[in-house]
């Protein structure tokens, strides 16, 4: 009976707890472990068939989130069993052009999937891994990668062709035929402070074990990570050998393709025809030293360096790209020499005039990297796209096979630096609507949109035009129309759209105003949609691939205690910046300010990105909550989408060339003062936060602007751009040592002397995005300057982005009790 009475308890309590209401926001409440939201939908995608939805959930909020899937006919969710879990099909390779037969890779061998059927036939049975796999343009062929060469299989035959023969020089590595070459590249997964950095140490001596308990014992977020990290082992698994192959490799001589020991072998591709191979050869720089992340709190108990990454400027990789014929049985570089303005120097030379004229000596090609080709389907033409290492240039060029010549379709230059939606070297919006029409994204208009180009005469189109931005580009199935997001009816509002590819007026698919992410069916006939409000989490949807089709709730997520709050939508609007440029804000309004009308201005970070949305936010839903917080307690709020902010355009993405803390910073000046004009506020009590760039804007507002700004908390801040990595920084600021008042007049370490408000700084000590060496040499300079206005926190086992509740609760509170004093008073 005592048993039964605990479990009641229990549940009851769960019951409790689960209904309670949100009374008051405070820090405890807001910064907990974000299950107490609820857990919103992720990873959403369609079976094959486009009958299933698979999503990750968690609506219990408990332990870790599952796999759920529903049906077009069956909304409501059901957990995927660990079997249907392990049998669905991995997508590798393609399906042929008549969508009959499909490749998919398993265990690191290929097999071919009959639709109808559903049966599988095992092409390759190797120990070594077979991937990449592809059709031929007529289907009778399959392509694949085996070590660095690639495979053409006959399929009536099984007799199986080499295409490439490699040969290499020295030790070296091959990249993934989807590598972006040109120096950079972005970290997987942060090392945390587990032990999980490199060096650890594992010694089995009675010390190092005493240490390892002590560490254990003190610190619970160790104990939680070592436990998660074992149950990730636990879903990792071995491939095991196979037999014989499914045909006998043809013996033939060709010719040897040379990989010399300095040099990395990389985006190696096959023509739809098998005649052509095509490669790159990287040559990494002989000197790239690298930053050193020391970890503190480890399982070990002695401190971990964590290797990290160079800081920009630091020498960069080289590539040449080659085809090797194998018709013909030789190899020949892609010729980039003649490229239109491939000498051209950048126009900031001319702020530096010997070096303008030693430049102008050498007289020397421009370094590029190449992307592609990407080859139209039957083989007769092929693309890539050619961007300058000094980002003020990408060229789309037509590429002759056989002769490795290029011809130019179209050139973007900017003297700032190419991005944008679609456009950025990770993730170019390109394809084939036909064998000569080649489609890309373009900023040509001052907004990125879409364009076609006929290969065979050289003429281009624009099909979408206006002060919006189109992103996530998709071709239908039947190459006649163009499916994207867009942010039409508002920069902060995103849909879905459908468009000709021949012109005209895109259809919008989605009708709920705020955040719309779109998963389209295979079959085009169903999307899948993620909504969120401003003051409403994700949720996800499902709708008929219709405009005006009523969208079907799928999930709920959100907890009743998230519910029983009254979350604010702010008030969105725009304000003219001292330039005249529309900047668009939002601004939480207190029922009842506080008798010294104090106002807190949030910067949100990443540079390019955007916070005055329509639509939850995901990456500063901690931060809405905690202006909420504000709110309550009689501050005014605001945030802006300041100058290089994402969705509005060219033209306010690179207003902080050469200058970040310049116009991004006068953006929030302005704010300032319409916030004293427009709200009451006191111009005496305006605080300001932000994290990242959000925190590298808090230190230049108190540095250069110390009369605007009464008190700032800056939080994982960029200190000093010459210390950054180089992947960001250089398309922005260029190189220290090429333009150096870049840096200078963008770095807040330069300006430290002009400190005058209360000043937190708040970093992680395994930071490996901004160091945190970057907030240790700015602390030694406020010491040098004698201030003595400043604080930092340091939090031991945190990276760049939080994850510790414990962290956050600390950090908010520092933060709060910041503003309380100082704009209180």
């Amino acid at each position: 009976m005592k048993k039964i009475f605990t479990l009641l308890f229990v549940g009851s309590y769960w019951y409790v707890a689960s209904a309670q209401k949100l009374e008051k926001l405070t820090v405890e409440s807001i910064m907990r472990d974000p299950k107490w939201m609820g857990t919103q939908s992720t990873n959403v995608s369609w079976s094959e068939d486009s009958k299933k939805i698979y999503f990750t959930w968690n609506p219990q909020n408990k332990g870790r989130d599952a796999q759920y899937e529903i049906t077009t006919q069956d909304i409501k969710p059901k957990l995927v069993s660990p079997e249907e879990r392990r049998s669905l099909t991995p997508v590798i390779g393609a399906w042929n052009r008549k969508h009959t037969l499909k490749l998919i890779e398993k265990n690191g061998d290929i097999y071919i999937l009959d639709a109808k059927t559903q049966k599988e036939t095992q092409l390759t049975a190797t120990v070594e891994r077979e991937g990449n796999a592809s059709f031929s343009a007529d289907a009778s062929k399959v392509f694949y990668v085996r070590g660095d060469n690639y495979y053409a299989l006959t399929l009536n035959t099984g007799q199986t062709v080499q295409l490439s023969n490699f040969v290499r020089g020295g030790a070296a590595t091959t990249l993934p035929t989807a590598a972006i070459l040109g120096g950079g590249g972005r970290r997987g997964g942060g090392q945390g402070a587990g032990g999980r950095g490199a060096g650890a140490q594992q010694s089995g001596n009675e010390q190092d074990r005493w240490l390892r308990n002590q560490q254990m014992s003190l610190f619970d977020v160790l104990k939680e990570r070592a436990q998660n990290d074992r149950q990730a082992g636990q879903n990792g698994g071995r491939r095991g050998g196979f037999g014989n192959g499914f045909g006998q490799q043809q013996g033939k001589h060709m010719a040897e393709l040379p990989v010399a020991e300095d040099k990395t072998l990389a985006g190696v591709t096959v023509s739809p025809d098998g005649r052509y191979v095509t490669y790159r050869l990287i040559k990494q720089p002989e000197l790239a030293k690298i930053t050193i992340v020391p970890n503190y709190v480890t399982t070990s108990g002695y401190t971990e360096d964590i290797p990290n990454r160079t800081k920009v400027g630091a020498p960069q990789s080289t590539s040449e790209s080659f085809v090797y014929d194998t018709k013909r049985d030789t190899m020949y570089s892609v010729n980039t020499k003649d490229i239109p303005g491939i000498k051209d120097l950048p126009d900031y030379v001319k702020d530096y005039p010997e070096q303008l004229a030693a430049r102008t000596k050498a007289n020397e090609d421009r370094r590029v990297t190449i992307q592609g080709p990407f080859w139209n389907e039957d083989g007769s033409n092929a693309v890539v796209i050619v961007n300058a290492q000094d980002y003020k240039d990408r060229w789309i060029m037509k590429l002759d096979a056989q002769t490795g010549k290029l011809s130019l379709i179209d050139r973007q230059h900017d003297n700032a630096w190419i991005a944008g939606p679609g456009i950025s070297s990770f993730g170019s919006s390109v394809g084939w609507l036909d064998n000569t029409h080649f489609y890309f994204q373009s900023e040509a208009s001052g907004y990125s949109h879409i364009y076609v180009a006929d290969v065979a005469n050289g003429t281009k189109a624009q099909l979408t035009r206006g002060k919006w931005e189109v992103s996530a580009l998709h071709l239908s199935n039947d190459k006649k129309s163009f499916y994207f997001q867009a942010n039409m009816d508002h920069p902060g509002v995103s849909d879905y759209y459908r468009q000709p590819v021949t012109g005209g007026t895109p259809v919008k698919l989605t009708s709920m105003r705020g955040g719309n992410e779109v998963e389209l069916s295979p079959d085009e006939k169903w999307l899948a949609i993620r909504y969120s409000y401003t003051n409403k989490p994700y949720e996800l949807y499902i709708q008929p691939n219709k405009p005006g089709a009523k969208p079907v709730q799928v999930t709920n997520s959100v907890t009743e205690e998230f519910k029983s709050y009254p979350w604010r939508a702010p008030e969105i609007f725009t304000f003219k910046n001292r330039d005249g440029a529309d900047i668009y804000a939002r601004v939480y309004t207190p029922a009842n300010p506080a008798p010294s009308h104090p106002a807190v201005v949030f910067v949100h970070g990443a540079g390019y990105l955007q916070d005055v949305m329509y639509k939850w936010s995901t990456s500063y839903f901690h931060e809405y909550m905690f202006n909420n917080m504000l709110a309550d307690n009689g501050y005014t709020v605001l945030e802006i989408d300041y100058t290089g902010s994402a969705g509005y355009g060219r033209d306010i993405r690179t207003g902080i060339y050469r200058h970040m803390g310049g116009k991004d910073l006068t953006d929030h000046i302005d704010a300032v003062k319409l916030l004293v004009d427009k709200y009451g506020v006191n111009p005496k009590n305006v605080g300001i936060y932000g994290g990242s760039y959000g925190g590298f804007m808090t230190l230049m507002a108190m540095f250069t602007a110390p009369d605007v700004f009464a008190a700032g908390a800056g939080l994982r801040s960029v200190t000093d751009w010459a210390h950054y990595n180089h992947g960001y920084t250089a398309n922005i600021l260029n190189e220290p040592y090429n333009d150096e008042k870049a840096y200078q007049v963008s770095s807040p370490i330069n300006f430290a002397a002009g400190l005058k408000g209360k000043l937190l700084m708040c970093h992680g000590m395994v930071d490996q995005n901004v160091n945190f060496q970057d907030i240790v040499r700015l602390t030694q300079r406020l010491i040098e300057l004698h201030k003595d206005n400043w604080s930092l926190a340091a939090y031991p086992v945190e990276d760049h982005g939080f994850v510790e509740p414990s962290s956050w609760v600390d950090e908010y509170k520092r933060i709060y009790a910041l503003f309380n004093e100082s704009l209180k008073n």
